[in-house]
């Protein structure tokens, strides 16, 4: 009896696992859907929209659905893709506000931003840009760090809320040059850009779509950029580096996640075709519009990457004392 009871429950295990293999190489066989947490018509739904139209011809032909959930900092789409099922046809499109960012900004979060999810590869790297109204007496970065020392307190630098990337920068940049400045959090990045325009604030970090047009038509002064090396839409700007602060570097940087528990073969398949799509002529044209850089990882590295940037930028949120109940 035993014999049988065994022989049953072994043959019940094969079959489970025959029909998860067979579902796992049709995958996918209905529609995806690539989530982000950010408002549609930004940098994030851009790349989203660029990645899921080209998406299609390598998953069986099968739409990609793209669907923005912005709210509460990024943490409603997140806490969404942590319970959804890790079976594919629900994927995140984050930056690290998602997830390096909000680990240590929220007190609480209904998710374990490591545990609860599949790293499956990174995308895009952008960066951001400071920038000054131009009726700051200044041209360049050391001219804004000697202001701001001989009238400390005095200049007000403006972001897209508490806690936010655009935030994180200035207080590195105020922490880096010893310099005293006062923050002023806006609702979003359209209303810092207003705030800017209107000279509300002297200056911002921000992403370069929004600031560009009007450095080029000089409502604006842009004085150096995040990242390691200079923007392809703006190679004129030095980076932070350049301007005189090198130790500088923020790269706002965009992955591709899963719930967890998703099969690593179709891991590996998701990974390969984000791959080939980030090469693709008619998206890197889109990247470049934005001011992103294509690039892509292994699953191991952006799980790595994660746990780098958390570490990092945990550091700078304590810097900056914002805290979210």
């Amino acid at each position: 009896m035993a014999t049988k009871l065994g022989a049953a429950i072994l043959a019940c295990f094969t079959s489970l696992a025959a029909t998860v293999a067979a579902a796992q190489s049709d995958y996918p066989t209905k529609p995806v859907r690539l989530v982000h947490g950010f408002t549609p018509g930004g940098i994030s739904d851009v790349l989203a929209r660029a990645l899921g139209a080209k998406l299609t011809p390598g998953l069986n032909g099968q739409q990609v659905l793209v669907e923005p959930r912005p709210g509460a900092g990024t943490t409603i789409a997140s806490d969404l893709i942590s319970k959804a099922p890790g079976d594919g046809y629900t994927l995140f499109l984050q930056d690290m506000t998602t997830h390096a960012i909000n680990a240590s900004l929220y007190r609480r979060l209904p998710y374990d931003p490591v545990r609860d999810f599949t790293p499956i590869t990174l995308v895009a790297a952008s960066p951001l840009m400071l920038v000054v109204h131009p009726s700051l007496p200044v041209k360049n970065l050391k001219d804004l760090i000697a202001l701001a020392k001989k009238r400390p307190n005095d200049l007000v630098h403006g972001s897209s809320g508490n806690g936010t990337i655009v935030h994180l920068a200035a207080e590195m940049m105020k922490s880096m040059a010893g310099v005293k400045m006062v923050h002023a959090p806006y609702k979003g990045s359209p209303q810092v850009v207003a705030g800017l325009l209107g000279g509300e604030v002297a200056l911002s970090f921000a992403t370069l779509p929004p600031v560009l047009p009007n450095i080029e038509a000089g409502r604006l002064r842009g004085l150096a950029v995040t990242t390691p090396e200079r923007s392809n839409v703006a190679p004129a700007i030095p980076t932070m580096k350049e301007a005189g602060l090198k130790d500088f570097e923020l790269v706002l940087y965009t992955g591709i996640l899963a719930p967890r528990g998703l099969p690593r073969p179709i891991v590996d398949r998701l990974n390969a075709e984000f791959g080939k799509v980030v090469k693709v002529p008619e998206v890197q044209s889109i990247y470049k519009n934005v001011g992103a850089v294509a690039f892509t990882s292994t699953p191991d590295e952006f799980a790595a990457h994660i746990k780098s940037e958390m570490a990092k930028l945990g550091k700078l949120v304590q810097l900056s004392g914002a805290r979210i109940d």
